[in-house]
C-alpha cells in the first residue's frame, strides 16, 4: 500500500465511511525506528470513541487509535483474481449450502437457520445472507432460543475476504461476546485439470457404503449424518479399496449442482498417504462432474491444515474466501459439531 507518492499524506477517512474497504497508516513513537509505521488494509467496521476497527480479510479484528492515524483512504473492493472460475460470495454461499443440506431450517429474515442434530457446524449455524429483520442484539436472541431447542450451541457462519463478505458481522459478533472456534477457506479451481489425474482402481457409487463409512473420520454415523452426506442435487461417493478386511484406501464425496462440482470427504489411509491417492479420488469424482455438464470447482478446507492446502494448490485450487464459525457466549457443549479433519472442511 502506498499513501506517497510526492504527495502529502493525508487521512481522508471518516466515520461515514464505516462499512467500507480502506486501507490506513498509524504512526507508534515507542516502536523501533524501522517499525514506526504500520499499515492496515480491510473494513472499517466502527469508529467508536476514538478507536477505528478495522477487519482484515483472514477476519482479524484490527483496534486503531484515531490520534495514532497518519494516512487513510477508501480502497475499490478486493479485486478480483485472475485464475480460475469467477463467482460472487453469495453464489458459493448458496451452492455449498445446498451441497451440505441440514434437515432442518427456518428463515430469520434473510438468515437462514440450519440444524442437523449437531453433525458439523455446517449444517447446524446460520448462513446470514442479509438482514435477519431485527435488530442485531435481537436476532441473536432468537437465534440462541432456536438452537437451545434443540440442545446445540448457538453457532453463526459468516465470511470475510471479499466483495460482499461479513466483515461487518463479524466484528459485531465479537463485540457480543461471541467466540470465533474455527477458520476454513473456501477454495475454487477449474475441473477440467482435476479430471485430467490418473485415476486407478477408484470406484463410484451413488450411496455411502458400510467400506466408504468405515474410512470416514466421523464414527457412529447417525440417520441424521447419513441424510446430510447423501443429500445435495446430485451426489457421488468415491472409493479405493483398500487390504482385504480393511477399510478403503481413500474416500471422497462430490456434490454436481449446475457449473460447479464440490469437493467433500478427501480421506485417505494415514499409512497410503503421498501416494496420489487423493488426487486419484478426485480426479474420478471430476470425470464424472464433466459428463454432468459441470465446468468449476470448489472445496473447503480449514485454514491451518497445510497439508491439503498443498495438495490444492497443485491442482489448481486458489482462495476464494474465508469463513469463520462464531459460537454463543456460554452456550452448551459443541459435541459432535468439530469440523477437524485431513480434507476438505466439514
Amino acid at each position: 500500500m502506498e499513501f506517497a507518492g510526492g504527495g502529502r499524506l493525508e487521512v481522508r477517512i471518516t466515520a461515514a465511511d464505516v462499512g467500507k474497504r480502506v486501507s490506513v497508516r498509524r504512526w507508534n513513537q515507542h516502536a523501533a525506528e524501522s517499525e514506526k509505521f504500520t499499515d492496515t488494509v480491510g473494513v472499517l467496521t466502527s469508529w467508536d470513541d476514538g478507536v477505528l476497527l478495522i477487519t482484515r480479510r483472514d477476519g482479524q479484528s484490527v483496534p486503531v487509535q484515531e490520534s495514532s492515524l497518519v494516512a487513510g483512504k477508501v480502497v475499490p473492493a478486493a479485486p478480483a483474481r485472475r485464475r480460475g472460475p469467477a463467482a460472487s460470495y453469495e453464489e458459493l454461499a448458496r451452492i455449498t449450502d445446498r451441497a451440505w443440506p441440514p434437515v432442518e431450517r427456518e428463515r430469520l429474515g434473510a438468515w437462514e437457520l440450519r440444524a442437523a442434530s449437531g453433525f458439523t457446524r455446517r449444517a447446524n449455524s446460520v448462513l446470514p445472507l442479509g438482514d435477519p429483520g431485527l435488530p442485531l442484539e435481537e436476532a441473536l436472541a432468537v437465534v440462541r432460543r432456536w438452537y437451545a431447542a434443540r440442545g446445540l450451541p448457538a453457532y453463526v457462519q459468516a465470511a470475510t475476504g471479499t466483495q460482499g463478505t461479513q466483515e461487518r458481522l463479524c466484528a459485531e459478533l465479537t463485540a457480543h461476546g461471541w467466540t470465533r472456534e474455527v477458520t476454513a477457506e473456501l477454495l475454487v479451481g477449474t475441473l477440467a485439470p482435476v479430471a485430467d489425474r490418473e485415476a486407478p482402481g477408484v470406484t463410484l457409487s451413488r450411496t455411502a457404503d458400510a467400506a466408504w463409512l468405515a474410512r470416514y473420520r466421523r464414527k457412529g454415523m447417525s440417520e441424521v449424518a447419513l441424510k446430510v452426506l447423501s443429500g445435495g442435487p446430485s451426489v457421488w461417493f468415491a472409493t479405493v479399496p483398500g487390504a482385504p478386511g480393511d477399510p478403503p484406501a481413500a474416500i471422497g464425496r462430490c456434490v454436481v449442482d449446475g457449473r460447479w462440482a464440490g469437493f467433500a470427504a478427501i480421506e485417505v489411509d494415514p499409512a497410503r498417504r503421498r501416494r496420489g491417492l487423493a488426487s486419484a479420488v478426485m480426479a474420478a469424482l471430476a470425470r464424472q462432474a464433466l459428463q454432468e455438464g459441470a465446468s468449476a470447482a470448489w472445496l473447503q478446507v480449514e485454514a491451518d491444515n497445510e497439508g491439503a492446502r498443498v495438495l490444492y494448490a497443485k491442482l489448481g485450487f486458489r482462495v476464494h474466501h474465508a469463513y469463520h464459525h462464531y459460537r454463543e457466549p456460554d452456550g452448551p457443549d459443541a459435541g459432535g459439531a468439530a469440523a477437524a479433519g485431513s480434507g476438505p472442511a466439514a
